[in-house]
Order: structure tokens, then sequence, then C-alpha cells
């Protein structure tokens, strides 16, 4: 019987693979398959995944016919998945030799839904520790009642997949599965609808995922329009929240995100290419448009002015017709 289920996308990815695949060899059991899945590479990666699947005990290789991005990919490593438990890893980050027995130590121990955990994000030659935004460790929590306060971070701000272990059952009952085609934001309505609708979950203090930021082909460092795939991700989380029977006291905390992330991408800007960064204002303003006047406004009042005023010129705009269809 399969135990755990690693579940790793690969894209151009061939300088860091290598320190990925020597990783997931070092965390290897008989009881545990890595499901790489090549998303239409055109490197090197391909050659490194035949050469993964040949030489990783319970490497299991699959690859898509035409690039779909992350959360596809995913989804396809979900589809071949046979673990009790699954988890993820995106192909140019890594692993702690051990840390996936660990990570399965944790969940069958509490017997919880998922558990969360901490991870070292690595810049150049630089780590940095980052927490699960969750006081309590090692104890069953519900994971609904970690959503708000509305004014601080929560574990819903902490959005990666890959920083957790996943019991089955969330598969079976819909909740681990990501929107087709997200190619930015993807953790983010997955992230949302695992704290709305699973019943348990607890944090645990491993570190042991190393997580490679600054990588020059990441979406986070390219300015172009897959990047505003942001836009459809948070309007799927406030679509899905306002109809949750606590939307009342859950949607403030949701179009608080929704705004401080409009408002970061608009901050930086001048990263965009010039058509793109003209969809964003006129996609941004139709987004603030879309949700509730006062919840808009208390979101505009909690933060800076420097930031508020940013939104504020930005509501102004007019919306196209375009712009305005935008929807999750």
């Amino acid at each position: 019987m399969v135990k755990l289920s690693v579940i790793v996308p690969f894209f151009n990815v061939q300088t860091y693979a290598p320190d990925t695949l020597r990783s997931l060899g070092a965390n290897a059991r008989e009881d545990f398959e890595f499901i790489l899945v090549d998303d239409c590479s055109t490197d090197g990666t391909p050659d490194l995944l035949d050469r993964a699947a040949r030489e990783v005990p319970g490497a299991v290789l699959v690859r898509h016919g035409t690039n779909e991005g992350l959360a596809t990919a995913r989804n396809t490593g979900l589809e071949a998945a046979r673990g009790k438990f699954i988890t993820f890893l995106d192909g140019d980050d890594w692993l702690a030799p051990g840390h996936c027995s660990r990570l399965l130590s944790v969940i069958e121990e509490l017997g919880v839904d998922f558990v969360r955990t901490d991870h070292v994000q690595c810049t150049g030659r630089t780590r940095t520790v980052h927490r699960v935004p969750v006081g309590l460790r090692g104890v069953a929590l519900r994971p609904r009642e970690a959503i708000l306060p509305a004014g601080r971070s929560t574990s819903v701000d902490y959005p990666y997949a890959w920083a957790g272990i996943y019991h089955r059952r969330l598969l079976e009952a819909g909740l681990l599965h990501f929107r087709h085609g997200l190619r930015t934001a993807e953790d983010r309505p997955w992230i949302w609808r695992l704290h709305r609708e699973a019943h348990s979950f607890a944090v645990a203090g491993l570190l042991g995922v190393f997580y490679r930021r600054g990588v020059a082909t990441s979406l986070t460092q390219i300015g172009d329009v897959r990047q505003l795939d942001f836009l459809r991700a948070f309007d799927q989380v406030i679509e899905e929240t306002s109809r949750d029977p606590d939307a009342e006291k859950l949607l403030p905390k949701a179009v608080r995100t929704y705004c401080a992330i409009m408002s970061h991408h608009l901050g930086a800007i001048e990263r965009f290419e010039p058509a793109v960064a003209k969809t964003l204002r006129s996609m941004s303003a139709a987004a603030m448009k879309r949700m509730p006047k006062d919840l808009v406004e208390d979101a505009l009042n909690s933060m800076d002015c420097d930031r508020a005023a940013r939104l504020r010129r930005l509501r102004r705009r007019p919306v196209t017709r375009a712009a305005a269809g935008v929807t999750a």
C-alpha cells in the first residue's frame, strides 16, 4: 500500500531539478511514491526526469503534451496519486533528508485532516525561516477558526501547498484540486476552501522544506499577463466565501486581503509590460466595484495612506465592459 504521494510539477528548471530530485531520493521509502509531472518542459528538464524515473525509488513520471501551468500540473499529480496521504513540492525547491517520514508521523499521531509546517526561504545564500501564523503547535484545531481575525496575518495568508501534508479524504471530498489554468496565486482559493470546509488541522514546527526565491523563470519574477491570474484567484475566494454560512464574518478578511494584494501589484507596476499594466489597472478597478462597497471602504481605511490612496484613485476610474466581466 502507498502511504504517501509526493506531487512534484516541473517546468524548465534544469538548473534546480537535480537538487529537487536528490532530495526526493533522500526521502524514499518502500511505501512512498513521487509523482513527477513534466509540464511540457523545453530545456533539459525532461532528460533529468527520465533519469530520475529510473533511479529514484518510487518515482512515477507523467508528462503533459502542452504547458498547462502549476495548478493543472498539480491536478494531474492528484489524479495519479495512490497514497493515503498527499503532499506537494515544486520542481525548483527541495526537502531535508527524512522530512516526509517526519511529516507522516505527525499527521498519523494527531489524526487530523491536514498539517501545516514552517519552511525555509532561500534567496541566494540567505536562509530565512517563515512560520505558519498560528500560535498553537502540535494540537488539533478547527480550520475555520484559523481564518480570522481580519486585521492580522492568519493561516489563510500562508497559502503554500507544499508546506504541509493532507489526508486522502480531503481529495475524495474535492478539497485538494486547484483551479484549472491558474498560473499564479493558485494556492489562494485552495487554502481558503480548505479552511472553510475541512474539519481539523494542526501546525507542526518542522523545518524540512526549502523554498527557492528569486528564480528568474518563476512567475513571481516575470511581469507578463500571467501575473494577472491573481485577480481570477481572488475573485474565486470572494465568490465562494460570499456563499458561506459565515460570510458576514469571513468576507471582511477576504476583501481586505484582496485589496492588499492589489495594492502590492499596483505599487510595483513598473515591472509589468505597458499593456499588462493598463489591464491590471482596469481589472483591479472593476474588482473593487464588484465587492461590497462598505467592506472595500473598511479595507482601505485599515491601510497606510500611500496604499489606500493608490486604490482610491483607481476606484474612481471608469470600468470597461471587458474588465467588469472578470469573475471567478
